[in-house]
């Protein structure tokens, strides 16, 4: 646990850092919240030190009666049959009127940038990301996401100045 608090701590303090200015990511204009909710398989990622080596990773989204989310992320670490983990978080919306802008509660106080910048008219897939470029998600409501799409979804990344060479795939099957 302490570990986790480490590695989201160093996030909060230094995503923000970065050598070049960039512009400010370009979000969704609206997102149906209660569309949005459910399951999401982790099909690409920038990796968070939580993130890194893991297998089938999944995101739960489940609105609360008071208009935030409660987020639980679970993958396997190191290989599909390694020990599960399973983490909690409290999702925030910010901009109410689009519900593209979160902030995400690993804990208290802490509080990320969490930025749907990306999502199929249809909410077959999405992605998440974070205004310094250090991290990513590409998510899917199924665990395999189609090579046009996924390129499509790369094109997209790179106009947002993303670098591509740093997205990983997270193995799911």
């Amino acid at each position: 646990m302490r570990s986790i608090i480490l590695g989201f701590f160093a996030i909060g303090l230094f995503a923000g850092c970065s050598s070049k200015k960039l512009p400010p990511l370009q979000m969704v204009k609206k997102v149906d919240l209660p569309k949005f909710m459910g399951d999401w398989w982790v099909i690409a990622n920038i990796p968070t030190l939580v993130e890194k080596n893991c297998f089938n990773a999944l995101e739960q989204y489940e609105l609360r009666p008071d208009g935030d989310i409660d987020i639980r992320f679970s993958c396997y670490k190191d290989s599909f049959e390694g020990k599960k983990k399973n983490y909690q978080f409290l999702g925030i919306i910010k901009d109410k009127e689009s519900s593209a802008e979160w902030r995400v509660q690993p804990f208290w106080p802490i509080k990320l940038p969490y930025l749907v910048i990306d999502l199929a008219p249809d909410y077959s897939y999405t992605v998440i990301g974070y205004p310094s470029r250090n991290y990513l998600w590409i998510l899917a409501r199924e665990k395999k996401l189609p090579d046009s799409i996924y390129e499509e979804i790369l094109a997209r990344l790179k106009a947002q100045h993303y670098d591509l060479s740093k997205i990983q795939k997270v193995p799911q099957r």
